[in-house]
Order: C-alpha cells, then sequence, then structure tokens
C-alpha cells in the first residue's frame, strides 16, 4: 500500500508537471500511468507487486467506475441530449450494439469463445472513452459536431453497456445461479435509489429551511454521489446503474449543481481513473502478457481495426458526415476505463472463462491506450490543415447555410460567427452544396 501510494503521487506530480506538453507529443497522461505501473509491476522492476484479487485492485476500481458513471452521467441530462442527440443517439443506439456483436463474432471464431462468453467480452469492450482522444475532443478546429458526438457517445455508453455486461454474466455464470428475480430486482433498485435521492435531495434545498452557501455548491452533487453509494451498497442495489442514474438526475434536475460540480467533479473522477489504470498496468505483467497467445492478440488487433469502424461505418450512412469526419468516428473508439473494471468484475465472478476473458480484455485495453492516445493529436492536425471557410459555408452539410451542426448546442450556435450570416444565405448555402 505504501509503495502504491508513493508511486501514485511521483506519477501524478510528474504527470502535472507536463500536462501543457503533452498535446505536442504522441503521449497522454493516461499513458503515462498504465506504462509505468507496468514498469514498476512485477516481472519487471516488482517495486508494485499486485494481484486481481487483492483488496486494494477491487476496492479502487470500484470506487473509481462509480465516479466515472456518476459524472459520465451528468453528460446524458435533458438538456445535453435535447441538444445533441442525432449523431450521438445513432452511434449509441446503432454503433454500440453491433460493435458488442462484431466483437462477440470476433471472440467466438478467433479465439473459440462460446456465445454468450463471446458476447459478454463484447459488452465489456463496447463502450468507449474520451481521455484517449482528448487532442481531438479539445481541438477547436475539429468540427463542432464531431466533437460533441465523441464526447457525448463515450459519457453514456458507459452505463448504456453495463446491463448487458450484468445480464450475459448472469448467464455465463450458469442456470443454477441465474435468478432472473433477483437480477431484475438488484437493477431496478439500483435505478430507483439514483433517482430518488438525487430528487429528494435537491427537492430540500428548495424549501425555505435550508440554503446552500456558495462556497459548498461543489459539494452538493458530491454528497448525494455519497450517499447513493452508501445507500445502494447497504441494499445491495447495483452499484453502478445507481451511480448512472444519479448523474443522469442532478444533471437534469439541478442543472445549477452539475456545472458547479463539473469541473470538481471530473478531477475526482480523473484521480480514481488514474489510480486504477495505475494498479491494472502493474496487474500486466511480461508473464501475463504472453498469456494471451497468438490468437488473443489477433482479436485484440481485429477488435479495434474492424469492430468499431464497421459499426460507425454502417451505423452513419447517409449521415452528411464528411469521409474526414466519419474516418475519425470510426477509428476513435478506445476502450478505456470502464472496460477495465468490467474486466475485473468478469474475473472475480469466478466463471469457467473468467480468467481466459480479462487476458484478452486487457490485451485489447492496452493496445487501445497506446493507439488511440498516440495518434489524436495526429489527425486532429488534419482538420488543421483543413481550408478555413466563412461561418456561412454549409460545412455541416445539413442544408441551412450556417456552417453548424444542428446537434451544436446552443452555445455553439450563438457564438459571434452565428451572427454575421450573410444576406443571401440560400444562395451561398446552394453554392457550397455544389463544392
Amino acid at each position: 500500500m505504501t509503495n502504491l501510494l508513493l508511486v501514485f503521487s511521483a506519477l501524478l506530480l510528474l504527470a502535472v508537471l507536463v500536462s501543457a506538453l503533452v498535446h505536442r507529443t504522441v503521449l497522454s497522461t493516461a499513458a503515462l500511468f498504465l506504462v509505468g505501473g507496468f514498469l514498476l509491476g512485477q516481472g519487471v522492476t516488482d517495486v508494485l507487486v499486485l494481484k486481481p484479487e487483492d483488496e486494494i485492485v477491487n476496492t479502487l476500481a470500484e470506487l473509481a467506475l462509480f465516479a466515472v458513471l456518476f459524472t459520465d452521467g451528468m453528460h446524458a441530462g435533458w438538456k445535453e441530449v435535447r441538444s445533441a442527440w442525432r449523431l450521438p443517439g445513432r452511434a449509441l443506439a446503432g454503433g454500440l450494439p453491433l460493435t458488442l456483436l462484431i466483437t462477440a463474432a470476433l471472440a467466438h471464431y478467433v479465439v473459440g469463445l462460446g456465445w454468450i462468453e463471446s458476447l459478454l467480452i463484447g459488452a465489456v469492450l463496447a463502450p468507449t472513452d474520451p481521455v484517449f482522444a482528448a487532442a481531438l475532443i479539445g481541438n477547436e478546429k475539429v468540427p463542432p459536431r464531431l466533437r460533441r458526438l465523441l464526447n457525448v457517445e463515450s459519457g453514456i455508453n458507459d452505463g448504456v453497456a453495463l446491463p448487458f455486461v450484468i445480464v450475459f454474466l448472469a448467464i455465463a455464470q450458469g442456470s443454477d445461479d441465474l435468478h432472473i428475480d433477483e437480477l431484475a430486482v438488484e437493477l431496478s433498485l439500483g435505478v430507483v435509489i439514483g433517482v430518488v435521492i438525487p430528487l429528494a435531495a435537491l427537492a430540500l434545498e428548495r424549501t425555505r429551511w435550508f440554503a446552500v452557501s456558495p462556497k459548498f455548491e461543489p459539494l452538493n452533487a458530491l454528497a448525494i454521489g455519497m450517499l447513493v453509494l452508501a445507500v445502494a451498497q447497504a441494499t445491495h442495489g447495483n452499484l453502478y446503474l445507481a451511480a448512472f442514474a444519479a448523474g443522469v438526475t442532478v444533471a437534469t434536475v439541478g442543472d445549477h449543481y452539475k456545472e458547479q460540480f463539473e469541473e470538481f467533479g471530473e478531477l475526482i473522477a480523473e484521480l480514481f481513473k488514474l489510480g486504477a489504470l495505475l494498479v491494472f498496468g502493474a496487474l500486466l505483467s511480461p508473464t501475463f502478457l504472453g498469456e494471451v497467445g497468438w490468437a488473443g492478440w489477433v482479436f485484440a488487433v481485429l477488435a479495434l481495426v474492424v469492430a468499431r469502424p464497421v459499426a460507425i461505418w454502417v451505423s452513419f450512412l447517409r449521415s452528411k458526415l464528411t469521409a474526414r469526419e466519419q474516418a475519425a468516428a470510426m477509428w476513435f473508439g478506445p476502450k478505456g476505463f470502464a472496460s477495465v473494471v468490467y474486466g475485473l468484475i468478469v474475473l472475480e465472478s469466478g466463471i469457467a472463462a473468467g480468467d481466459e476473458i480479462f487476458h484478452l480484455v486487457a490485451a485489447t485495453i492496452a493496445l487501445s491506450i497506446l493507439l488511440h492516445s498516440s495518434t489524436d493529436g495526429l489527425v486532429a492536425r488534419g482538420f488543421d490543415n483543413e481550408r478555413e471557410v466563412p461561418a456561412w459555408f454549409d460545412r455541416d452539410g445539413d442544408g441551412d447555410g450556417d456552417g453548424e451542426t444542428d446537434d451544436a448546442s446552443p452555445a455553439e450556435k450563438t457564438g459571434p460567427a452565428a451572427k454575421t450570416e450573410p444576406p443571401e444565405k440560400s444562395e451561398s448555402s446552394g453554392s457550397s452544396k455544389s463544392r
């Protein structure tokens, strides 16, 4: 424990010191912690000797995923979904299930897993993580609709994939252990806790008996999240569905507190994620990676270069995305933190294929972190080279000639550029289509 705290603190300090330089290179903070964990782990320098069944691994993973799903849920409030639902909706309703099915087919035919286990690994690897495409999402030269698509999709799909992981895992555990009624109660209770507690807390705050000091406003959402965590643990409601539902509820009903908590909450979630990635890297010993086998590495590569690209290509047919935008959306489906924890949950479940699934998941995530976090800057710079066009140019292809997608947020549509449309809008729009 002492070594873990020492290593995490040193890497965190290093990450802060080089944070302004990272975007100029192929490195990323997440990759720093992953590689740092590997180099300091068992079989390399033996500074961090950890096993998947260690309590610190499970506790850290559980808390980190709760924090991530709670903050991710805040990206799925009614305001965010209403302002940008078309493109993320396609990715979630079409891309995610197709990615799951294609990944499952690869696991079945390449590795030889049974269909239930294959569907389980497909669900584990379906979510994406925006951290490893940070240079793309944060580059203002990248079209707003593409940045919003990747950010909203990755913020929501962790919670969307979770029920599939739970159900397929329950089936994989065998008919003797599968109790549909108990599973339904656990899932439903998690959702109820995640909705009722935030509603009650925000309702109390609005009464004349209570008043929140501006200084403590960011802590309100944190207190709600901690209470949801405690109640879910005490009642055996599903912890992760409770977290996601609570985040959605706060973002929808307590929009003011969502804004106050956003930066603070993201930092908390980021700290947990980096700690979990450090631990995850320490688990990837050379022996562990060697046990993946050639078929496992082939699966890992195909899961990255086939499953997500094909699924997104099919989902965005006739979407009016440019070829460059669609290629970026197809490539940037990085496997991140949620998949790490889902993989650990599978390993802890005790199913026969649990160890093999964890090896496959770990190999895929490690490759994804290295590949996606080292190419986001290169792809983002490709958009920098695009010719500058007037604000009225119909770049989004939606036929309104405003140069902005209909999925853009109100803030993105009301900037200075939106106020300076040319008088002959229809003519300029028509000429842009001819290009």
